[in-house]
Formats: structure tokens, sequence, C-alpha cells
């Protein structure tokens, strides 16, 4: 099978021509039909995470077919957990110290086939399809976890509009709460994307939004948008970092704090979250928005992504 693989920090991907996986006991091989690109992936291929294994095959955005039975599943981020920990038997496995994810311990989707544990896969509604559905498995996913951290707010901002912010907005759209998009300073298209997806307003990360917010929402994997977060939500309300990696986080006055708002992290995902984000997507007509790339493209693909030229998300097809 052909895989792009990645065979240290810094060094990007190559194309490799490699057996076919053989699933072990609890797992499924699966034909990839294709894999959505995310921000991780750069991290992974920059060396940004300090525990993934090289070399590797990335992606974690997978849909494909079992072999042994023909169904549509999705492989998403958390592929194995020990089931066992203090985080695993309390509804957090995402937390689970001993957790490999795919495409970053286990080898990914950037392939023509890969093997997943059976009890990690997610089903994906039928209608959607395997290019639309890629991103639900990352973007879709840790969107939907980041937004039920933000409680009954009404109003939420997003700071950074990509492939997670252009889901997450259609879904709390659906929800009757009022969505302020944050772009790169003079990103018009950007802008007018996210009024597209179903923003109320839209503006650069710089400006402050027309009213103080209930809370918001980092994608983007910029520290310095934490304090221009902090900034633009009102007493009480939450900033949440979606990002695995960011930048370093400036120094900020207390005042902005101060109010009881309060500034927390997003990591991974659970299964649970996963069932409950594809009903969602079942039921909401969610309309991802995608650019396809032959899989041996997928260096090209990392590329528009680093430099800010997608609007939605990136998507692989073997």
């Amino acid at each position: 099978m052909r895989a792009m693989r990645a065979h240290g920090p810094g060094s990007g991907l190559r194309l490799e021509t490699l057996d076919p996986p053989s699933p072990g006991p609890g797992q499924v091989l699966v034909k990839v039909r294709a894999c959505g690109v995310c921000r991780t992936d750069l991290h992974i291929v920059d060396g940004e995470l300090a525990d993934c294994r090289y070399p590797i095959t990335p992606g974690h955005e997978v849909v494909g077919s079992r072999v042994d039975t023909g169904a549509r599943v999705g492989v998403p981020w958390l592929g194995w957990t020990c089931g066992a920990c203090e985080y695993c038997t309390s509804g957090r496995e995402n937390l689970c110290g001993k957790a490999r994810f795919t495409g970053c311990h286990l080898d990914g989707g950037y392939a023509e086939y890969v093997v997943a544990d059976e009890r990690f896969c997610l089903p994906i509604p039928e209608k959607y399809g395997d290019a639309e559905a890629a991103p639900l498995l990352c973007a879709g996913l840790i969107g939907y976890r980041c937004y039920a951290k933000c409680g009954d707010a009404k109003s939420i901002g997003l700071y950074g509009f990509g492939a997670a912010a252009h889901i997450l907005a259609q879904v709390a759209r659906a929800d009757g709460r009022q969505v302020f998009a944050f772009t790169r300073p003079g990103d018009e298209s950007g802008k007018r994307f996210a009024l597209d997806c179903g923003a109320h307003w839209a503006g650069d990360s710089t400006q402050a939004p027309p009213e103080p917010l209930d809370a918001a929402i980092v994608f983007a994997p910029v520290g310095a948008l934490v304090p221009q977060a902090l900034q633009a939500v009102k007493k009480g309300g939450r900033v949440v970092c979606g990002g695995i990696h960011m930048s370093d986080i400036p120094p900020f006055r207390y005042s902005i704090l101060w109010g009881e708002r309060r500034i927390e992290s997003v990591a991974n995902l659970t299964r649970a979250d996963g069932e409950r984000f594809m009903k969602i997507a079942a039921a909401v007509a969610l309309r991802a928005e995608v650019r396809t790339y032959p899989l041996e493209q997928a260096n090209a693909a990392l590329s528009d992504l680093r430099a800010g030229r997608l609007n939605g998300a990136a998507v692989l097809l073997p």
C-alpha cells in the first residue's frame, strides 16, 4: 500500500510503499476512503508534540470501510486507552496517561489502509460523503468538546476560523447562539467565509467584538490571543483553548482575569463525545467546506494549511 510517512521532526512526509498492516486482537483493518488534514498533523510533522513516535503515518480524521464487513467507520484521534486508571474509570478517558493516539503513536490515515481498535471506531451519518465526513472526526469533535465547555453561553467568540470553527459555527447557530468570528488581520475572504457559515459578526483577531461575550474559544495556536479573548468576555465568562499546542501566552494584567473569568484547555476527546457529536451531525445539516488532494500531495495540503490558504478543511483521497 502507499503511505505518506514522517521520519522525524521537520523532515516533511515521504511517499512509501509498505505491506498493508495486519489487525491484532480487537482490531479491524480499514480501507481508507478519505482522511482529513488537521493542524495537529502539522505539529507532528514539525516535532512540536514531545511523545510522538517516528517514523509515523499521520492522519486521525479517517473515513473508511471495514475490510471484514464493508461497513463505513470513522477512526478518530483517540485510538486506545488503558481502561483502568482514575481517568478511564471516571468518564475522562481523554486524560488517560497511557492513551495512544492515531497518527501520533499509532499509524494513521495518510495511507491506503489503517488498523484501528474496534472499540474506538465511530459510526458516521450516512448523509455525509466521505470527504465531507472526514473533518467531523477531529475538527467537529474537538470543536464540540470546546463548545460543551461554554455551558449555556448565548454569545461565543471563535478565534481562528478554520476547520473546527466553521463546523462549530453552524452547530451553535442551530442552537440559537450568537457567533462572533475572529480571523487573521486583513483576511477579508476568511471573514466572508465565517459569515457564510452562520457567524453574526466577523472581524480581525485584534479587534474587540461589538458587544461583550459570554465565552470564547481559541482554536488558533497563538498564545497572544488568550489575553485578547479574556478582554472580550464578560465577568463570569470563560476562555477555552482548543488546540493541542500553542505558542506561549504572554503576561497579562490580573484585572482582565478578575471578575471570575476563567481560562481552561480542552485535551483530546472521549468516545462519548464522539457518539454525542455524531448524533448532532445527523440531526443538523452541517456543511463541511473541503478542498481535496491526492494522497501523494499531503505535503502541499499541509503547506496550504500552514499558510492559511484554506477556507474550511483539507482532505486527502488515496
